[in-house]
C-alpha cells in the first residue's frame, strides 16, 4: 500500500489557502460524524475532539451525527457542517455533486504507515458459510448506500467475481442494514446470514483487527470475534479524506489540519476514539488519492 509522505506546515498553509478567501472569522464550528455505531457512541468517541477543537478555535463546537451517511454529505454541500471524516465513496458524491464544496486535507495512517483498508465479508461461524460460494439463497447485508466498504466496492468486485448483486439472483436478498454496526450486530443475532463492513487487515482477527468497525464491535462489547468467520475481502480501498468546508478561513484549516494530525500525542485515547482504533494517526492528503473512486461511483451511476 502507498506511504504517505508527510507535509510540513508550511505546505499545509499553502494547500489550506487554495482556495479559501482569507476573510471572516467563524463564529461555530461544526463537525459532522458517520454513521456505523450508534449516534451516542460516535458522540462520545468524538466529545473529545470537539472539546480540544473548542479551544483551539475560541469558537462553540459542535457534533453532528445523523442517522445516515446522507445527512453529513447533505450538510457539507449546504455549508452546514464545517469538517467530517468521510469515506471515499462519501467524499466522491459531494465532489461529483459540487467539486468546490470541501477539500480533502487529512486521512488515517494505519500502524503499518500505509492508508489502505479492506471491505470484509464475514457470517457466524456456526452458519457453516466459509466463502461466497455457499452464501445461494442467503440473506447479504450491506450498510448503507454511499459506504465505500459497505456498498460501493462490495457491489463492483463481487458481481466481477462472478456474484450477481441482483436480490434473488444469486443471493436470496440485498438488504441495507443502516450502518457498519447495525450489519455487525444483525448478522451476530441471526438477523442477516453475511454482511460487509470494514477494518484495517492488520493485527488479529480474533481482536477484530487493529481498527475498523469490528475493532469497535468488539471493543464495545456487541460480538466476540470467535462465533464470527471471514468469508470475503476486497483488494485495498483508500482510507476516506478528513475533509473541510472550502470557504473556511485558512487559519482554522491550519489549526484544524494540524490538531487532527497531533492527536494522537496530544491524546492517546482521544485518538483510538477517533480513529476507531490503533493507528499512527492521520496524514496531509489531497484530491488525486480519490480519483480511482470517483470513477467507480460514476460507473455505478451509469
Amino acid at each position: 500500500m502507498k506511504k504517505i509522505i508527510p507535509l510540513t506546515i508550511a505546505a499545509l498553509m499553502t494547500f489550506g489557502t487554495a482556495h479559501a478567501d482569507g476573510h471572516g472569522k467563524i463564529s461555530e464550528f461544526r463537525i459532522g460524524i458517520l454513521g456505523g455505531e450508534n449516534a451516542q457512541d460516535r458522540l462520545n468517541s468524538n466529545e473529545c475532539l470537539r472539546e480540544m477543537t473548542e479551544d483551539l478555535l475560541g469558537v462553540e463546537t459542535k457534533l453532528f451525527a445523523p442517522a445516515d451517511y446522507n445527512g453529513v454529505l447533505q450538510g457539507l454541500l449546504g455549508g452546514t457542517i464545517d469538517m467530517a471524516w468521510l469515506g471515499a465513496s462519501g467524499y466522491a458524491k459531494v465532489w461529483l455533486n459540487d467539486p468546490k464544496a470541501v477539500e480533502p486535507v487529512m486521512v488515517k495512517v494505519n500502524v503499518d504507515g500505509g492508508y489502505g483498508y479492506y471491505s470484509v465479508g464475514f457470517a457466524r461461524k456456526d452458519a457453516d458459510i466459509k466463502n461466497l460460494d455457499e452464501m445461494k439463497d442467503r440473506v447479504f447485508a450491506f450498510g448503507d448506500p454511499n459506504s465505500t466498504s459497505g456498498y460501493l466496492i462490495p457491489s463492483i468486485e463481487i458481481p466481477a467475481a462472478g456474484y450477481s448483486m441482483e436480490p434473488g439472483d444469486y443471493f436470496g436478498d440485498i438488504k441495507f442494514s443502516g450502518g457498519h454496526e447495525q450489519t455487525i450486530v444483525g448478522v451476530n443475532n441471526g438477523d442477516f446470514d453475511a454482511g460487509v463492513t470494514w477494518a484495517d487487515g492488520l493485527g488479529n482477527w480474533e481482536d477484530g483487527y487493529n481498527s475498523g468497525a469490528l475493532r469497535k464491535a468488539v471493543d464495545a462489547g456487541l460480538v466476540d470475534m470467535n462465533d464470527l468467520v471471514q468469508i470475503w475481502q476486497s483488494k485495498p480501498i483508500p482510507e476516506g479524506p478528513v475533509v473541510m468546508r472550502t470557504t473556511l478561513p485558512a487559519d482554522v484549516k491550519v489549526k484544524m489540519a494540524t490538531l487532527m494530525a497531533s492527536l494522537p500525542s496530544i491524546d492517546p485515547d482521544c485518538a483510538y476514539g477517533v480513529l476507531q482504533g490503533d493507528a499512527k494517526g492521520f496524514m496531509p492528503i489531497g484530491h488525486d488519492a480519490y480519483e480511482v473512486i470517483i470513477e467507480a461511483r460514476k460507473l455505478k451511476a451509469k
